[in-house]
């Protein structure tokens, strides 16, 4: 796979409204404090990205269209920007009832390992910058099941930069930006603030 020069780490980040404290004052207050205003920001983009779609209010659209679409741009920038690479891996050993093999060693029951060969990706330097300008973003996303038996034990978690990376850059390769649009629905009830739905295209 293709590698991008060191260069571009910074690049990487710049299309990211950085999340830092000092760097809030670009943004709308929102009625709230920083730090709450962060958490709001970070809370709606990650739901954003992971469902889709969101409504919000006009205002807090806005905030959230310019991260979301900074972390888009990174994704499709930096998705292929990955080599991969062959390891040696011990797996553990099982029967045919999916058990762990075990033999005794100096009289202790030990499990058997077997070598295997795996092929797993390494992100080049820019990339493995843009995760992690990503994973400061993104809170941590739990699919729980709607309905039926076994809800808790099924539940599982959603890595949110490799949906990013596999699922929505892939929809967005080769595009320029306006990967989400702002639709209005109407003023909100008890304060008329306008409401929204922010979707990506």
């Amino acid at each position: 796979m293709p590698k991008h020069q060191d260069s571009k780490t910074e690049q990487a980040c710049s299309d990211v409204p950085q999340m830092e404290e000092n760097k809030m004052a670009k943004y709308r207050k929102l009625s709230r404090t920083s730090d709450q205003r962060k958490a709001l920001l970070r809370n709606q983009v990650t739901n954003l990205l992971y469902h889709g779609k969101i409504v919000t209010t006009e205002a807090k659209a806005k905030e959230i269209r310019k991260i979301a679409e900074g972390l888009i741009a990174m994704a499709v920038r930096e998705k292929d920007n990955f080599e991969t690479v062959t390891v040696t891996a011990k797996v553990a050993r099982k029967d045919a009832e999916g058990k762990r093999v075990k033999e005794v060693v100096d009289g202790k029951k030990v499990t058997v390992y077997d070598e295997v060969q795996k092929e797993i990706t390494k992100d080049a330097p820019s990339r493995l910058h843009a995760r992690r300008q990503m994973a400061k973003v993104f809170y941590s996303v739990k699919e729980v099941p709607a309905k039926g038996a076994g809800r808790k034990k099924n539940t599982k978690d959603i890595d949110m930069t490799k949906k990013m990376f596999e699922e929505i850059a892939p929809k967005y390769a080769g595009r320029n930006g306006g990967y989400t649009r702002i639709v209005k629905i109407g003023p909100r009830k008890g304060d008329a603030a306008m409401e929204v739905l922010i979707e990506l295209v």
